[in-house]
């Protein structure tokens, strides 16, 4: 049992404390997190290891030794037949913890569509979500990153979409696992629509992924990217650092980072943000390497703001 501390004895301690100048260094313990932190989405990659130069179960390993990139977020494509393989999600756990790499999330497609006109394979896709769930509780992610496709009029495609992540994120919600969504085409990438489903949802597990660059919703039609940002901030679990190429200064010629991660910080972000190169012209490494340095050159200037 802790006795009470007279007031006089708790001004003395703390006159100590001061005197030895561990009071201020408390105070600024804080002051040393960085804005955000960097983690690096598998995707980046993606080139690289379906041409059998890298393994999934190294993909940790990679982004640690490589990139000096200490969070990573998988693909589902890359082990799809081992989301009930326990001893492969073993292995992969075992590896990542070896190099003291956080597995966030894994980004999860080819599972149906989640806002699917057809109710019987709404929840199809629905239940060949939960595998992916059970698989990221294994490996202590926080997340799983799903697609919000549907069809139908804009008002139908919120209700079915709405009506199918509802449902995965109370099965999210058992496990402790959160469904989040990325602008990922159609609807998905008109920033006011996703938000729409997201407040139709209304559920604490579920929420977004802002990806900076996905925002064409037809071949006809892009939706604002710092508007979409903007919308989808509020309900972020993640965030989605898009880079394709970059000019002789080493900024992205297609995002304005300084623009994008100052709205990303007023919404009380301070999260991983994940790089994923989708460009041609430099290398996967190169890209991967011109994205961080980009992303750490930003951050270093909005601390000093």
């Amino acid at each position: 049992m802790l006795l009470p501390i007279r007031r006089r004895e708790f001004l003395k301690a703390s006159a100590a404390l001061a005197a030895a100048g561990l009071v201020g260094a408390l105070a600024k313990a804080d002051d040393k997190k960085p804005l955000f932190e960097i983690s690096l989405a598998e995707w980046s990659l993606h080139r690289t290891i379906k041409e059998g130069k890298l393994d999934n179960l190294d993909f940790a390993k990679a982004a640690k030794h490589d990139y000096g990139i200490h969070a990573i977020e998988f693909v589902n494509q890359f082990f799809k037949d081992k989301a009930k393989n326990t001893e492969y999600l073993t292995e992969l756990k075992k590896r990542a913890d070896g190099e003291g790499v956080k597995m966030l999330l894994i980004m999860c497609d080819g599972e149906g569509a989640l806002g699917d006109a057809d109710e019987k394979k709404r929840q199809t896709a629905v239940e060949n979500h939960f595998k992916w769930v059970e698989a990221a509780k294994f490996l202590g992610c926080h997340s799983i990153r799903v697609n919000a496709q549907s069809s139908g009029s804009y008002d139908e495609q919120v209700e079915r979409a709405a009506d199918g992540l509802r449902k995965l994120s109370e099965f999210g919600d058992q496990h402790g696992l959160n469904v989040i969504v990325e602008n990922h085409g159609g609807l998905s990438s008109n920033g006011e629509w996703l938000a729409k489903v997201m407040k139709k949802v209304d559920h604490k597990r579920c929420g977004t992924l802002p990806d900076f660059g996905n925002f064409r919703v037809s071949k006809d039609e892009m939706y604002d990217r710092y508007k979409g940002v903007t919308e989808l901030m509020p309900f972020a679990k993640a965030v989605s650092a898009k880079s394709h190429d970059f000019n002789e200064a080493g900024d992205e010629t297609q995002t304005d980072y300084l623009k994008m991660m100052k709205i990303v910080l007023a919404a009380g972000y301070h999260g991983y943000l994940g790089i994923e190169y989708e460009g041609g012209k430099l290398s996967e490494p190169e890209g991967i390497k011109a994205t961080k340095k980009l992303l750490e050159r930003v951050r270093t200037e909005l601390s000093k703001a």
